[in-house]
C-alpha cells in the first residue's frame, strides 16, 4: 500500500526531558510524578499501545541546547517525525540559529513560552515580530502557547503575518475546571477567522480538575473549536508526559476520539494525523 494513502495517526504535541530540579522549576510538588526522566523509549511504548504511528516533540526549556538535543533524539528515533524547538526570536543571531537548525530535516517549527512572560503583549514587541519574520524563509511553523487573556494579542499578531502558519497549543488553556467558556469562546472565534491559524486538541486534562474530570467537561470547548476551525484545522496532541498528572495516555486519546466519533472517517483521519502531517510538513 502507498504510504501516502494510509491514514497515519500522529501525536502532534509531546515532550521529552532528563529531569533536573534546577532546570525544570515549573515542575512543582503537585506534579511530583513528572520529576523523572521522560525519553523516547518511554513514549514509544505508549504510542504502540494506543495505535499512534508518529509524534512531534515540542520544546520544554528555552535553550538552544535543548533544541539540538531534541533534534538528535529525532534523528535516532524514526517515530519522532518533527521537532518544535526554541530560538530567541529577539536575538541578533536569530537567523543564524534558524539556519543552523534548519539543516536538520525534522526541525519543523518554533515555540516560545509566551504564557510566562510578565508582559502580556510580549508577542507584539517589534523585536519579537522581527524574529518571527525569519520563519517563513525556512518553512517553519509557530506554536502559540498562551492563556485566554492573551488571545486578543494573538489575533493582532497573526493578522500581521498572513503567510505564516500558526497553531494554538492546548486550546489557549480555557478555564475548564471552573466551566468558564463565554469570554474564551468569543475571543477564539475572532482568532479562528484567520485561516493561517490551526489549533491543537491537547492539554485539556491539566486545565480540568485533575482528580475528578469527566468527558463532558471538555465537550463544550471541543464543540466550539470544531465549529470555528472545522475538521481541517484541528490536530490531536497528548501533551505527554504532562498529561499524566491527571490521566493516562489512553484516556487523553479517548477524550478526542470519543468526541470526533460522529464525524466522517475522512474528518477523523484529518484530526488524528493528516492535519499534523500537512501542517508540520512531516515526512512519513
Amino acid at each position: 500500500m502507498d504510504k501516502r494513502k494510509r491514514s497515519f495517526k500522529v501525536d502532534a504535541h509531546q515532550h521529552f526531558w532528563i529531569y533536573n530540579q534546577e532546570k525544570y522549576k515549573w515542575i512543582d510538588v503537585s506534579m511530583a510524578k513528572l520529576q523523572r526522566d521522560f525519553l523516547p523509549s518511554h513514549l514509544n511504548k505508549e504510542l504502540k499501545r494506543n495505535g499512534i504511528d508518529f509524534c512531534v516533540a515540542v520544546q520544554a526549556r528555552q535553550t538552544l541546547q535543548e533544541t539540538k538535543w531534541l533534534l538528535e533524539l529525532a534523528q535516532n528515533n524514526s517515530f519522532i517525525k518533527g521537532v518544535v524547538g526554541w530560538v530567541d526570536l529577539k536575538s541578533n543571531s536569530v537567523e543564524q540559529d534558524l539556519e543552523k537548525f534548519a539543516a536538520y530535516k525534522k526541525f519543523k517549527g518554533v515555540r516560545h513560552v509566551l504564557q510566562d512572560e510578565k508582559d502580556d503583549r510580549y508577542m507584539l514587541s517589534s523585536d519579537f515580530k522581527q524574529g518571527l519574520r525569519h520563519l517563513e524563509k525556512y518553512g517553519l511553523t509557530y506554536d502559540i502557547l498562551i492563556y485566554p487573556r492573551h488571545i486578543k494579542y494573538a489575533c493582532s499578531l497573526v493578522s500581521e503575518f498572513p503567510q505564516q502558519k500558526f497553531i494554538i497549543d492546548h486550546l489557549a488553556k480555557p478555564l475548564i475546571k471552573e466551566g468558564k467558556i463565554e469570554a474564551w469562546k468569543k475571543n477564539m472565534q475572532e482568532l479562528a477567522k484567520a485561516d493561517n491559524v490551526f489549533c491543537k486538541l491537547s492539554g485539556m486534562v491539566t486545565e480540568a480538575n485533575w482528580n475528578s474530570w469527566k468527558q463532558e467537561d471538555f465537550v463544550p470547548y471541543m464543540e466550539t473549536l470544531l465549529e470555528i476551525f472545522g475538521p481541517n484545522r484541528l490536530l490531536f496532541g497528548s501533551d505527554w508526559p504532562v498529561c499524566t498528572v491527571a490521566a493516562k495516555y489512553k484516556q487523553v486519546l479517548e477524550i478526542v476520539t470519543n468526541f470526533i466519533s460522529s464525524l466522517s472517517q475522512a474528518e477523523q483521519a484529518r484530526i488524528m494525523g493528516q492535519n499534523a502531517i500537512a501542517f508540520y510538513n512531516l515526512e512519513v
